[in-house]
């Protein structure tokens, strides 16, 4: 019916069509973004027993946990942080000291540029505006299709399932991560035992 409607709309043009439904699905989404997604999964994502990853998804219902697509959206999610490494889910997680610091590193680059204050302001702006889609996943270009970020691939299945969708929190963990590992020369081994 939706699609019926969107042809009347639209009056045929399947283009305009399309364009009609996408806005239609995306007012529909802003008005269940303020509901409270407190069911959902916990996907998971396993790289060659090197690289592993947990991530919390949410949803409104139980129902919609347990969907295909959201079942797949949470698989997704786990194997791209796999890839990606992420450090915040979204910029709003991101320590106030940490960005005036990372500002402050783009400043001192800055320096030697020769530009008017007001022109290096916006250049730091835009460089922390892509340094922060590098470290927040949602903002991160999604590995199976870099034309869209992991938020549109949430806001597409969320379209789907009809449902407020979020993602709460991720953990992951890299094989050996942390660990001081102790450098050794082969060489100096061998020429060592060989002179003894």
């Amino acid at each position: 019916m939706d699609c019926k409607k969107a042809l009347v709309e639209s009056e045929g043009d399947i283009g305009k069509a399309k364009e009609y439904l996408q806005k239609k699905s995306l007012a529909a989404i802003g008005k269940r973004a303020d509901r409270t997604a407190a069911e959902g999964v916990v996907g998971s994502y396993i790289h060659n027993g090197r690289i592993g990853v947990l991530v919390e998804l949410n949803s409104e219902t139980d129902f919609v946990a347990r969907n295909e697509d959201f079942q797949r959206l949470a698989k997704d999610v786990a194997m791209h942080i796999a890839a990606t490494n992420p450090e915040y889910v979204d910029s709003s997680e991101i320590p106030a000291a940490y960005v005036a610091k990372q500002k402050e590193i783009f400043l001192a680059q800055m320096e030697d540029a020769g530009k008017p204050a007001n022109i290096l302001e916006r250049i730091v702006e835009g460089k922390l505006r892509k340094w922060k889609s590098e470290i927040c996943l949602l903002d991160q270009a999604f590995v199976r299709d870099t034309d869209k970020t992991i938020n549109e691939l949430v806001i597409e299945v969320a379209a789907v399932v009809k449902e407020n969708i979020k993602i709460r929190r991720f953990v992951r963990f890299e094989l050996g991560e942390g660990i001081e590992k102790e450098e050794t020369d082969f060489a100096a081994e061998v020429a060592a035992a060989t002179a003894g």
